[in-house]
């Protein structure tokens, strides 16, 4: 009755059936063990941001380039603020309250500036009256402690796009976005003050990225129970076939077919009632005339 299985079509099926689930078992797998990675890293990264915290500051040249390991390290830079090219950087939110950064080039003793957020004012970066609490930099050699950060790109969380800002406002905190605004080298980082001056409010360290639970490591997450579900329905759709296949080849060894199950009658013959009658075929009796002998 199974016989059906070394035909050349279930050849097919039960070959493709052999491959694809274990194949979706290895990438359900994959993808969760890359969430998992992702979680880990995350509560590295949460160890490593409160080790930092209570950790002496280190000199920036010792701490970069930036790393997961380096972000959010606490580093010092000594040099002079560029008062001159002050900049507000919009829609900046801290604790769920709209408002902006104010970055500061510091022009190290390295030779590079190094992008200084010195803290986050409530307001509009465009209204006068928000931007007029904005203090100025000090004056002369000072020495900066910050948390150390990678530079942004336009993808970061809660980054707005440079184009259409006013002189003034950036709206991308990196070397690139800085290349063309200062007539001298950056650093491919920066750092957020530990202190800040005047009304403005520190900003805390950033995550690293790719080192927190961010979308796409619930990305990850979703796509695991994907192949997971796919390797569930290429089973149950091989045994739905199976089941119909033999039930078919039962059936046939029966010798039940599909229109005796239905009760068809046989059309051999013409129905009762329907002998005797001329056929199209046949040709009508001649009857003698009346009187005739």
């Amino acid at each position: 009755m199974y016989r059906f299985l070394l035909t050349p079509r279930w050849w097919a099926i039960n070959v493709f059936t052999v491959v694809a689930i274990p194949f979706c078992l290895f990438m359900g797998s994959w993808q969760l063990g890359r969430f998992e990675t992702r979680v880990d890293s995350h509560r590295e990264q949460q160890t490593q941001a409160d080790d930092a915290r209570s950790a002496a500051a280190e000199p920036l040249r010792d701490l970069l380039p930036v790393t997961t390991e380096t972000s959010g390290r606490r580093a010092t830079a000594s040099g002079r603020y560029d008062t001159e090219h002050q900049l507000l950087v919009p829609e900046r939110t801290l604790d769920d309250r709209q408002g902006f950064y104010v970055l500061t080039l510091l022009r190290t003793d390295g030779g590079k500036a190094l992008p200084v957020v010195r803290g986050w004012l409530p307001g509009d970066a465009n209204s006068k009256a928000d931007t007029a609490k904005v203090p100025a930099p000090p004056a002369g050699q000072v020495t900066v402690t910050g948390a150390l950060q990678s530079s942004e790109s336009p993808g970061s969380k809660g980054v707005r796009s440079s184009g259409g800002l006013p002189a003034g406002q950036l709206g991308v905190i990196s070397a690139a976005s800085l290349v063309n605004l200062v007539p001298y080298a950056v650093h491919d980082a920066w750092i957020t003050a530990t202190e800040a001056d005047g009304a403005m409010t520190p900003v805390p360290p950033a995550a690293a990225p790719g080192s927190g639970l961010d979308l796409k490591a619930f990305q990850n997450l979703g796509y695991t129970g994907e192949w997971f579900v796919f390797a569930g329905f290429v089973l149950f759709m091989w045994a739905r076939l199976f089941r119909r296949e033999a039930e078919a080849a039962r059936d046939l060894a029966l010798g039940i077919t599909e229109a005796s199950a239905r009760g068809d009658r046989p059309q051999d013959g013409p129905a009762q009632g329907e002998q005797g009658r001329d056929g199209p075929g046949d040709a009508p009796q001649k009857r003698s005339p009346a009187g005739a002998a």
